[in-house]
């Protein structure tokens, strides 16, 4: 296992005043307020790092880890007020530059996983990681974990559609699907599916909901495929939109929600899995939406390009947007609620905005 001995970032104590502008600092701090709800989190990250994934311990929700590109993994004890780099293990000798996507945890039991294919373990709270062993046959990129059961529960999804469930803490995985997309569309590809083509299967995003369903939206964003637990195969569905599909996720309630390009936001009908969307008049001024987040079951946020951040207070049917976040140079792809006072937007460039509590009614 790796015990946390965090990498000092800075330069020798003697050239510290001679680099002041260039050396990062050794904690972060809340820079400055954008709006009355949420405020810019200076962070001790390089330029062009991408903020990728967030999570909190549920048994210490003070306790959470931030996740992005060039091996980006940092910490916070304080609820995301101040963050310090945190050291998984020594990865510069093997000369890969992971990616580090996605952070689940279930109790004091965490998992991450990144890109090339590497997994973290932890049973305490993510006091100590320890890395395990992924098989290089995985079809494709790990993509997202969830962690199941705080007991060595959890499920694995990568870019091409392979989900593999873990009882004993990633040593084993068991294949929850029969085929990979690339599969299941070569052999549906007769089946009406719009922009389906031979070998064209892999997942640009890919969102799943509490009881386990997931859903993809392909590569080129031509359309889009669902799967439910029990399911052998992925389903996959038409676009809703004339317009490439961005992104799509889960509403609270259970429905669909998807983003097209250029800035359209659609809700499915009903809960569950829906090829019926009813088109939402967010006003994103022609700017593309990347990402949707509910704090609670009728406040929602949309994110997305050149500093984009719109609110919703009757679950989607009118939106507002923080003009405060205007001067925001840099785009936000990730709207995430831990809980409806603990709440996050991801960006590029080592962007993070923290929801302000109290801010809202």
């Amino acid at each position: 296992a790796f015990s946390n001995s965090r990498r000092d970032l800075l330069l020798s104590s003697a050239g510290v005043a001679a680099a002041s502008q260039i050396a990062l600092p050794q904690g972060a701090f809340a820079e400055e307020f954008f709006s009355s709800q949420w405020e810019k989190v200076d962070l001790p990250v390089e330029e062009g790092v991408i903020l990728l994934d967030i999570a909190f311990v549920p048994d210490d929700p003070l306790h959470g880890f931030l996740l992005g590109t060039r091996q980006t993994v940092l910490e916070t004890k304080d609820g995301g007020k101040t963050w310090e780099n945190f050291y998984l293990g020594s990865l510069e000798e093997e000369g890969l530059n992971y990616r580090f996507n996605s952070i689940s945890f279930n109790g004091n039991e965490g998992f991450i996983i990144g890109k090339p294919a590497i997994l973290y373990h932890t049973t305490d709270g993510g006091a100590n990681w320890e890395r395990v062993p992924l098989s290089a046959r995985l079809p494709g990129d790990p993509q997202l974990i969830t962690a199941i059961d705080g007991k060595g529960g959890a499920e694995l999804i990568t870019n091409q559609g392979a989900i593999y469930a873990t009882s004993n803490a990633a040593r084993t995985w068991k294949a929850a699907v029969e085929e990979t997309v690339d599969a299941t569309l070569n052999r549906t590809v007769s089946s009406g599916i719009s922009g389906a083509s031979y070998y064209t299967g892999s997942f640009a995003t890919v969102n799943r909901a509490d009881d386990g369903s997931y859903v993809g939206v392909s590569t080129r964003g031509n359309f889009y495929m669902t799967w439910e637990p029990g399911q052998t195969f992925w389903q996959p569905h038409n676009r809703a939109s004339s317009r490439r599909i961005q992104n799509m996720g889960w509403r609270n309630d259970g429905g669909l929600w998807l983003i097209a390009r250029g800035g359209e936001l659609y809700f499915g009908e009903g809960d569950g899995v829906s090829e019926d969307f009813e088109q939402q008049r967010i006003g994103a001024r022609g700017f593309g939406i990347l990402d949707v987040g509910f704090r609670t079951d009728n406040e929602v946020w949309a994110s997305g390009g050149s500093g984009s951040l719109l609110k919703s207070v009757d679950g989607g049917k009118k939106w507002k947007r923080e003009k405060g976040l205007d001067g925001l140079a840099g785009n936000l792809y990730t709207v995430k609620f831990a809980d409806k006072n603990t709440g996050f937007v991801l960006g590029n460039d080592g962007i993070l905005l923290r929801y302000l509590p109290g801010s809202s009614a």
